[in-house]
């Protein structure tokens, strides 16, 4: 199997042109899809602080960000040492052509050489965390290719018997694709399973939504009461269907213009209150747009990343100092960049 650092050569021939744009035509993210273009990459890999096999360490909060490969153990080994964490959250490539479209970051290929690229990396995760730890893992399903690979890595995981699953949590997507002969795909899926037997905070996940739905009545301590007065909050409980949380898209503050496939920060934010506490240790060996580390950042939590590609380990490194600087988790349409922006037309915000 052609391993990542390969795999990031293979996409790198012209420049394509595409950018998303509001249906009044005149918003724009100012970074273009950044695994996708190849002679934007070449502009700003010398911006990169990181080379391959290195690490960055954050002297303010105790974070790490690296450029390293998920598959290596004596990479893994390089940032996390022997420490142990307590949390891993992984947004691996799906081995689907997301946005239809190949590239290094989210690439596709033979099922069985991507169930070899899995079955290392998570290897390497359970070598990694604590006897007691939570595992979550976004996936895909390609309903072109027999919903691969979601039914094949599930299988995979059977041979770890460290790992037990615990549920299957749908993100639901307020926008999606699909066509006039199909349901719109709008889901998105993260397996959740444990080591051992970690804590869950139950408390610090429940949403947004209020209880309205009066009834089920049962008998407790002699008295009849509904499902309302038994409850502990107003709010409704997270449950494993997420519809309370908006995918990541240019309005949004933490948007990361060029990082296609964004996770959303309240997702991750969930997850780690019910996982964690307070300067416990969150592990994501896919860092992509910093996302995971950025909400250790804001809970109070130690997070070390890293990323094979070094844009993404560098945007990680800025999404940080960025957020320090102004508060803001993201750039909206901005380009984090701004070294290599062009004189462009001013735009006409909306």
């Amino acid at each position: 199997m052609k391993d990542k650092n390969n795999i990031l050569s293979l996409f790198d021939g012209g420049l394509l042109t595409s950018e998303k744009i509001s249906r009044r035509g005149r918003t724009k993210e100012m970074l273009n899809r950044l695994d996708l273009y190849g002679e934007l990459r070449q502009k700003i890999l010398p911006l990169c602080r990181l080379k391959y096999g290195e690490v960055w360490e954050d002297p303010v909060g105790g974070h790490k960000i690296g450029v390293l490969d998920a598959t290596k153990l004596e990479d893994v080994k390089k940032i996390v040492g022997n420490e142990k964490g307590r949390l891993i959250v992984n947004d691996p490539p799906y081995n689907v052509a997301v946005g239809n479209a190949n590239t290094n970051a989210l690439f596709k290929i033979n099922i069985k050489n991507y169930l070899e690229f899995s079955k290392r990396w998570v290897q390497n995760a359970i070598l990694i965390t604590d006897k007691d730890a939570h595992f979550y893992i976004w996936l895909g399903a390609d309903y072109r290719d027999n919903l691969q690979p979601f039914p094949d890595f599930i299988i995979l995981l059977r041979e770890f018997r460290e790992l037990k699953p615990k549920s299957i949590i749908t993100l639901r997507n307020q926008r999606g694709y699909g066509t006039q002969k199909n349901w719109m795909w709008v889901r998105q899926e993260l397996l959740y399973y444990v080591k051992g037997n970690p804590e869950f905070n139950v408390g610090a996940e429940y949403t947004n939504i209020p209880r309205i739905l009066r009834g089920y009545y049962k008998e407790v301590n002699g008295k009849i009461t509904e499902n309302l007065e038994r409850s502990k909050s107003e709010y409704i409980r997270a449950g494993n269907v997420w519809v309370d949380i908006q995918q990541v898209f240019y309005r949004m503050e933490e948007n990361v213009p060029g990082c296609y496939a964004q996770k959303p920060l309240k997702a991750i934010e969930r997850i780690i209150m019910s996982a964690t506490n307070e300067k416990d240790l969150v592990l994501d060996f896919f860092a992509h747009s910093g996302t995971t580390l950025i909400a250790g950042e804001r809970l109070k939590r130690r997070v070390y990343t890293f990323d094979v590609d070094p844009i993404f380990a560098e945007i990680t490194i800025r999404r940080l100092e960025h957020f320090r600087k102004t508060g803001k988790t993201g750039w909206q349409w901005q380009n984090p960049f701004p070294e290599i922006e062009e004189k462009k037309e001013k735009q006409k915000w909306i």
